[in-house]
């Protein structure tokens, strides 16, 4: 057990306390929270004056089906392992997060969406079954029919321990995709852009600083598995390595938009084709392992909410404007259409829009996400938990229609709170405030 201060990957909450980290599942361990990479952005990982278990040593692959694609693993196992072993033999998990460092459980305690929201639904869609360790440390199988497995999924952790899981890996047929870039001048043919995607994956850069007749312009990335032969990529080159905290005018306003425009023009006004392959594609950020530190030491947040489509258009352009004119949003800004697959009562995609822009934690910035927290309520749209450091309570309750049964559920799985956590404080996700 080692007494540490630790942060989300914001970096702008932190929370100190005493940290376990096993390498065998136990009994013994502490009743407390589960954490990972720490890879959520916000507080969803952080549990002040008490203690929490990391899971990342506990990262056994425990059983695997080659004719199936059925795998049971540990926890602790990130999604770049798995890549790492079963792409070659043809296997991939189904859906994936922005970055491979995200772990197992996290994945399915965020219930995560990637770039095939709209075929694929999200992580928990693929789940079979979940080892949960209890308040009382007994470990409970938790399969599909349990009212407990739609807590789990999307829950932040709060219904137990995950100490393991059964998924189903998808086909994995190329470890190279076939990648289309498109530039759209501004947000109305961004959205008719995805509409005409037949691909099975997609993803658009967004342009966040830009105003007047480019709003909303960016790049839209349509990619397919590739159909000729590729020699599977090597391990490559590890990861490079920020080796300090940039100095705050590294991203000004200023430098952000020469940025941003640079970035949009890069690619040709008739588009373009690439060949990528699968880190390159589908975890762009990792090639810098720490990358929240280009932020400097202050940290960031990421405001990321989803829109049903009957308001997407509307508001995307009112947030839009918001975001340009408090000129705080850096070069990182997405723009995903989603599907309406979702696995758990508290997860977050529906089907419409999800916009996520990061925003340097400077003056204003707490005010402008309260402004664009608002409009998706407004909106009858919602906020991604992994990613939220200031939503209130009475916000998230506004967006999350089966909250109430997620809170029966929470408390009969954990009538203690002993797996409560900063986040679930904040915005009273038990229920007890």
């Amino acid at each position: 057990m080692k007494h540490d201060t630790y942060s989300g990957w914001g970096r702008v909450l932190k929370a100190t306390g005493d940290i376990a980290r096993p390498e065998r599942a136990s009994a013994s361990l502490p009743a407390a929270p589960a954490i990972g990479n720490l890879r959520a952005y916000g507080d969803a990982a952080l549990n002040s004056n008490g203690p929490v278990v990391n899971m990342t040593r506990m990262d056994r692959l425990l059983a695997f089906d080659p004719e199936t694609g059925v795998l049971q693993a540990e926890a602790g196992v990130t999604i770049a392992e798995l890549m790492r072993i079963f792409a070659p033999r043809g296997w991939m998990p189904a859906v994936m997060p922005g970055t491979a460092y995200a772990t197992l459980g996290g994945a399915i305690a965020a219930d995560v969406h990637g770039k095939n929201h709209e075929s694929a639904g999200s992580f928990g869609g693929h789940v079979k079954e979940i080892s949960l360790r209890g308040a009382d440390s007994e470990i409970t199988t938790v399969t599909p029919e349990m009212p407990l497995f739609a807590a789990t999924l999307g829950g932040m952790g709060l219904t137990g321990r995950i100490e393991a899981a059964t998924i189903q890996l998808s086909p994995c047929p190329a470890t190279v995709m076939d990648v289309q870039e498109t530039r759209a001048p501004n947000l109305a043919a961004f959205l008719a852009a995805f509409d005409d995607i037949a691909e099975p994956y997609s993803v658009g850069w967004i342009d966040a600083t830009a105003q007047g007749e480019a709003l909303g312009r960016g790049i839209l990335e349509k990619a397919s598995f590739a159909v000729r032969d590729f020699a599977f990529e090597p391990k490559g080159k590890p990861a490079k390595a920020i080796p300090f905290d940039a100095p705050g005018f590294a991203l000004s306003a200023p430098v952000v938009r020469t940025f941003n425009s640079l970035y949009y023009h890069r690619v040709p006004k008739a588009g373009r084709k690439r060949n990528r392959n699968l880190r390159q594609f589908f975890f762009p950020l990792d090639h810098l392992s720490n990358w929240n530190r280009l932020y400097g030491k202050r940290g960031f947040h990421q405001f990321q909410c989803v829109l049903p489509h009957r308001t997407a258009a509307m508001v995307l352009d009112a947030m839009l404007r918001d975001i340009a004119k408090a000129g705080l949003a850096s070069p990182l800004a997405v723009l995903k259409r989603l599907g309406p697959g979702r696995s758990g009562l508290m997860s977050f995609p529906m089907e419409g829009y999800t916009l996520a822009v990061d925003l340097p934690n400077r003056a204003g910035v707490e005010a402008l996400v309260s402004r664009l927290t608002a409009q998706t309520v407004e909106a009858e749209g919602r906020v991604y938990l992994a990613k939220d450091a200031l939503t209130d309570a009475e916000s998230l309750s506004n967006m999350y229609p089966e909250l109430p049964a997620f809170r029966e559920a929470i408390r009969k799985a954990d009538p203690e709170g002993v797996f409560e956590t900063d986040l679930a404080r904040r915005l009273n996700l038990r229920g007890d405030a």
